[in-house]
């Protein structure tokens, strides 16, 4: 499950992908991200800058400041993002590629079944997560399709 910050750091990066498709695009201040994307300014700015440290976004100050999208949107990653805002994805330390453990009650990971059933789901998850951009979620009907389309297959 992706927390509440999650949602707020993608309606963000919608927000500025619409800009950057703009004609002529400019930089979007806090207050302007806010409205469009209807997150609280109160938590943007420490969401907004995780998501430029991880270079996804640039910042300028001044007039006509703000924060715009440095990365086209095919390039931006939800897995990678997913991992800047929440941290590992993992159901099980032991299967995190980020933060991996060896779990505390474990004998034999080799063996052990738990780790096996979630292992399975995990990286069926991980194979269809990895693929997406934010550039899916601006063609979001598509993405639904395809999600729908690939679940009912399997």
């Amino acid at each position: 499950m992706i927390t509440q910050k999650m949602k707020y750091a993608l309606k963000a990066l919608l927000a500025l992908a619409d800009e950057a498709a703009q004609e002529q695009p400019r930089a979007l201040t806090i207050e302007e991200i806010a409205k469009r994307s209807g997150t609280p300014k109160r938590f943007l700015e420490h969401i907004l800058l995780e998501v430029r440290n991880a270079g996804v976004i640039a910042s300028t100050r001044g007039r006509s400041g703000g924060y715009s999208l440095i990365k086209p949107p095919a390039e931006v990653s939800i897995s990678a993002l997913l991992r800047t805002i929440d941290g590992p994805i993992a159901p099980l330390p032991c299967l995190s590629r980020s933060a991996y453990q060896r779990c505390e009650d474990c004998t034999d990971e080799a063996s052990c079944r738990i780790r096996k059933i979630f292992a399975e789901v995990f990286w069926s998850y991980l194979v269809l997560i990895d693929s997406l951009t934010l550039a899916d979620m601006l063609r979001s009907d598509a993405v639904a399709e395809q999600v729908m389309g690939e679940a009912a297959q399997a």
